[in-house]
């Protein structure tokens, strides 16, 4: 019996980070190779160090070792070059826990950038995520994209070009998004299908929309919330929507500053929103059809305090704009409301400093065409919203640089 611990105890410090190993990847011939191979062969602990330079790849890598990180020299210093990327999938795909990924840029690749799926305790500190050639239907969706995940940690990264999202998590939970930029997306920051995240922080810039809190019907996770939007720069969002036919976000409209769609507590406060010429603050009902009876299609229990906001929507992308801007005097209040909500529970509240119109909507689904457009009638910001538990545990600061 004692033999056998002591063989147990051995193999066990043996298969200890303490036993972890530094492999250093550089760029130039058969980079592709050398990398995925690092990627195949690294053990938990290992650290996978990119050296400064560009590599020229021409398929996507995959990492699916728990514990490993994978470093470079700075978002400027490493690239990962996809642009001659033979696949049409993503740049890097994670499926592993535990893993940082930090300090590298990944550009061109044919569909998304980063993706992690299923991988929980992921850190994202340092990276950049670029589509060079600017806005383009032919981009890659998303940027940073975990989905399905548990306990996410974004922070100091950088996303332009994607097609879809430049940051997007979805059908996830404990997450922070925080000290990011976000431009030259349609969306700047998307939060799906997820619960107690916190958006932080962040300066969203030359999208379509800001920063987007949205439910979807049909997905294997749903009613989304517990989402705090707070102290973000979100201005300049006036890049025509350039997204694939289809799309969702196909929909939203040039000039969106941050948008609730469905979801239940959502706290939007203390930021500042300027020439977001649409809605700098948009509140709406899921305005399609569906088929899914576990789905609510509205947002529930909407807090929208105190923000520094400019003078509204002065260019609103809605049928009969005109008409609405002279009977506003100029300029839509900044917070706009779809008018539609759950009868049994409270949709909306608005800090008094705020003003705010309807466009009383007569049922969900209900086009734009259907709109009657009115002062808006809210509830006041009640009692502080309780945010123990959301965002990422502590446990994920330890591994920022």
């Amino acid at each position: 019996m004692i033999r056998t611990l002591m063989v147990a105890t051995a193999l066990a410090t043996l298969a200890s980070p303490a036993f972890a190993e530094t492999i250093t990847v550089a760029p130039g011939e058969d980079a592709q190779d050398r990398l995925q191979e690092a990627l195949i062969l690294a053990e938990p602990g290992d650290e996978i160090v990119l050296d400064a330079g560009r590599f020229e790849l021409t398929d996507g890598l995959s990492l699916d070792v728990d514990g490993v990180v994978l470093r470079g020299a700075g978002m400027n210093a490493s690239v990962l070059d996809f642009s001659g990327q033979r696949g049409a999938g993503e740049g890097l795909l994670v499926t592993s826990d535990n893993v940082t990924l930090r300090d590298f840029a990944v550009e061109n690749p044919q569909g998304d950038g980063i993706k992690s799926k299923g991988a929980d305790d992921i850190v994202y500190s340092g990276i950049r995520v670029t589509w060079t050639n600017g806005p383009a239907a032919t981009n890659g969706a998303y940027g940073i994209y975990p989905v399905e995940s548990t306990r996410i940690l974004i922070d100091g990264c950088e996303v332009s070009g994607a097609s879809d999202a430049g940051i997007y998590v979805g059908q996830s939970s404990k997450i922070t998004v925080r000290n990011s930029t976000a431009r030259s997306n349609v969306a700047g920051i998307e939060i799906e299908n997820s619960r107690k995240a916190i958006v932080e922080l962040n300066y969203v810039t030359q999208n379509t929309g800001g920063i987007l809190v949205f439910d979807l019907p049909g997905l294997p996770v749903k009613n989304g919330g517990e989402v705090l939007v707070r102290n973000n720069l979100v201005a300049n969002n006036t890049t025509a929507n350039f997204a694939p036919e289809g799309n969702i976000v196909a929909s939203v409209r040039r000039g969106t500053g941050i948008m609730v769609m469905a979801n239940d507590t959502v706290w939007v406060g203390r930021n500042m929103l300027y020439d977001n010429p649409t809605a700098p603050i948009m509140v709406i009902a899921y305005p399609l059809a569906f088929d899914d009876p576990e789905y609510n299609p509205y947002p529930r229990e909407i807090s929208v305090d105190w923000n520094i906001v400019d003078e509204g929507g002065t260019d609103p992308q809605f049928e009969g704009a005109e008409q609405l801007l002279a009977a506003f005097g100029g300029a839509l209040p900044p917070v706009m409301w779809d008018g539609l909500e759950d009868p049994e529970m409270t949709t909306l509240m608005v800090h008094p400093d705020l003003a705010g119109w309807s466009v009383n909507l007569p049922k969900q689904g209900a086009g734009i065409e259907a709109a009657r457009p009115g002062p808006l009638d809210a509830g006041a910001i009640g009692q502080p919203i309780s945010i123990e538990g959301w965002g990422a545990p502590e446990a994920l600061e330890a591994r920022l640089p």
